[in-house]
């Protein structure tokens, strides 16, 4: 299973980005995808998710300014993020827990990461 993350770059505060994730391989099925981010010197945290059946989860800090989506049938999950501040400057990593088949058990898989720097 891969995923491959697009979509990073440097922005002005106050600006929009929108990620791009996609799934290949072997793959039953997808239960959760979403990102996570992780700065300079800090631990990777979560910034949004969303379930197979389309429940979001957020992040605190980016609720209201990111918005996470899927395409289930292309295994893609999108966040597009609005309003951009310095402190969300980071590495975005892709996520998925994936079934590699029916009788398979779930496992999170990570993609490269993509950088996002907002400039004050």
């Amino acid at each position: 299973v891969q995923l491959q993350a697009c979509g990073g770059g440097l922005v002005q505060a106050g600006g929009s980005l929108r990620l791009s994730c996609a799934a290949s391989g072997i793959i039953f099925a997808i239960d959760v995808m979403g990102w996570y981010r992780q700065a300079p010197g800090k631990q990777r945290e979560l910034v949004a998710t969303i379930t197979d059946d389309g429940n979001t989860n957020y992040y605190v800090s980016v609720k209201g300014r990111f918005s996470i989506s899927s395409n289930n049938a292309k295994n893609m999950v999108y966040l597009q993020m609005n309003n951009l501040k310095p402190e969300d400057t980071a590495v975005y990593y892709c996520t998925a827990v994936i079934r590699l088949r029916s009788t398979s058990p779930n496992t999170q898989h990570w993609g490269q990461g993509t950088q996002v720097t907002v400039s004050s």
